[in-house]
């Protein structure tokens, strides 16, 4: 029996999940600058509903970015603080690629360009392959993560539908996709159902890190991370 949990609070979403044999709990809220508030008791919450404890879990996932800085730092030092008082594992997912998931769930389009608003004109976007593998979703990257500009995405050599906020500039970047995206889902926000079931597939895979390496991607240089000390105990 594997059972991971999972939270992300890299958006005005906050989520936290368990997935256990393939059975996902979830608990999601839009709740714009409330997730220091919230991430710990919806934890307590989910773990309770699953009828379990933190050392019962053979991993945490966390959406490791890219997204709102103070979100990014939020969920990562939550991670550190649990994956260090239970002696955990940590999976790190991108946030992109839990979008792709989602909006393959809700329409089965394979190929998804994912997109969060970066402001100041830019977008945090990448391109991912959605595909079921034995009992695991996995998401390929097709198209490397990066921010950038949405008119100075190059070497797009394939069709993708879109996701998440970055398509507020949806006409400039379907003049610089090879096909215009036909389906895009611009309201979808990372969640922490789809960032436990990629983990399912990256732990299978021992795809993890330590406590001290759940660290966020900003993919903007100038930001800087400080290691969080541990502050959460077993449970």
């Amino acid at each position: 029996m594997t059972a991971i949990l999972a939270l992300d609070t890299s958006t005005p979403a906050c989520s936290v999940a368990l997935i256990q044999d393939g059975v996902v709990l979830e608990d999601f809220r839009i709740a714009p600058r409330q997730h220091n508030d919230l991430i710990l008791p919806m934890v307590d919450q989910i773990l309770s509903q699953a009828g379990l404890t933190l050392a019962q879990l053979d991993a945490i996932a966390f959406g490791r970015g890219p997204g709102s800085f103070t979100g990014l730092r939020i969920s990562a030092g939550v991670v550190q603080g649990l994956a260090y008082g239970a002696d955990l594992p940590v999976v790190p997912i991108s946030t992109l690629a839990a979008m792709a998931l989602e909006a393959h769930q809700a329409t089965y389009h394979d190929d998804w360009l994912a997109a969060l608003d970066a402001r100041m004109g830019e977008i945090y976007v990448g391109g991912y392959h959605i595909a079921k593998q034995d009992e695991f979703w996995v998401a390929t990257e097709t198209y490397a993560e990066r921010v950038i500009v949405p008119d100075n995405l190059t070497q797009i050599e394939q069709a993708y539908q879109g996701v998440g906020s970055g398509w507020i500039y949806q006409e400039r970047l379907n003049d610089v996709l090879p096909a215009p995206a036909i389906q895009v889902l611009s309201e979808i926000a990372p969640r922490a159902a789809c960032i436990a079931q990629l983990a399912a597939y990256e732990f299978s895979l021992n795809n993890v890190v330590s406590a001290d390496q759940a660290l966020p991607v900003y993919l903007r240089d100038e930001i800087t991370w400080e290691k969080q000390p541990a502050r959460i105990g077993k449970r």
